[in-house]
C-alpha cells in the first residue's frame, strides 16, 4: 500500500505540529530570558556590593579604577553614564570626571596661547595634577581620556590625536588634516 502525504488531515497535523513546536520554542526562550534576568540582577548586586566594598581604593587608586571601569564595561555597564544615577551616588565618580574635565577646560585654554590648542597628553596629566594639589586623587591618563570623552557633549571644541604610543589633546575646533597628523607624529618621534 503507498501512504499519501498530501490532504487536508496532512496539512492539518503539519500545522498543528509547527504550532505546537513554535509554542515549546517561545517557551524555552521566556525561561532563558528569566534565568538571564536573574543571574543578571544577582551579578549587580554581587558588583554593587564589590564596588561599595571597594569605593575608597576606586576613588583613590586610578589603576584600580581603570580595571573597574574595564570590568564593568565587559558587561555592559557604564558608571559614568548619568550623574544621578547609582554609580555615581555610590562612588561619585561622575562628579569626579565632570570636575577633571572643567580642570582639563582650564589648562588647555591657559596654555592655548602658547601650544595653538595642541597639549601633549603627558603635559596635560602633570599640569591638571599640580593644579589639584598634593592631597587629591591619582590622575591616569585614562582618566583623562575619559573626561575628554565627557567633554564630546559640548561640541567638537576637544579632540584626542593619537600620535604613536602617546596621545596629544586639540583643544580648538576644527579638523587636523592627514598632513598636519603626520607632522605631529613625526614631531613626537624626534622629541
Amino acid at each position: 500500500m503507498h501512504r499519501r502525504g498530501a490532504g487536508i488531515a496532512a496539512i492539518k497535523n503539519k500545522n498543528l505540529a509547527q504550532a505546537r513546536y513554535k509554542d515549546k520554542g517561545t517557551e524555552i526562550a521566556e525561561g532563558q530570558v528569566a534565568q538571564m534576568a536573574k543571574q543578571m540582577e544577582t551579578f549587580k548586586v554581587h558588583l554593587e556590593n564589590f564596588a561599595s566594598q571597594h569605593k575608597e581604593e576606586i576613588r583613590k587608586n586610578s589603576e584600580f579604577r581603570v580595571q573597574f571601569q574595564e570590568m564593568c564595561a565587559s558587561i555592559g555597564v557604564d558608571p559614568l553614564a548619568s550623574s544621578k544615577g547609582f554609580w555615581a551616588e555610590m562612588l561619585g565618580v561622575g562628579d569626579f570626571y565632570y570636575e577633571l574635565g572643567v580642570q582639563i577646560v582650564e589648562v588647555c585654554l591657559a596654555t592655548s596661547h602658547r601650544n595653538g590648542g595642541l597639549i601633549g597628553i603627558e603635559e596635560l596629566r602633570d599640569r591638571v595634577v599640580k593644579s589639584r594639589g598634593k592631597k587629591s586623587q591619582d590622575i591616569s591618563i585614562d582618566d583623562l581620556l575619559r573626561a575628554i570623552k565627557k567633554l564630546k557633549v559640548l561640541g567638537n571644541g576637544f579632540s584626542v590625536i593619537t600620535c604613536g604610543r602617546s596621545y596629544m589633546v586639540q583643544s580648538v575646533p576644527g579638523e587636523l588634516s592627514m598632513d598636519h597628523t603626520s607632522v605631529i607624529q613625526q614631531a613626537q618621534v624626534c622629541l
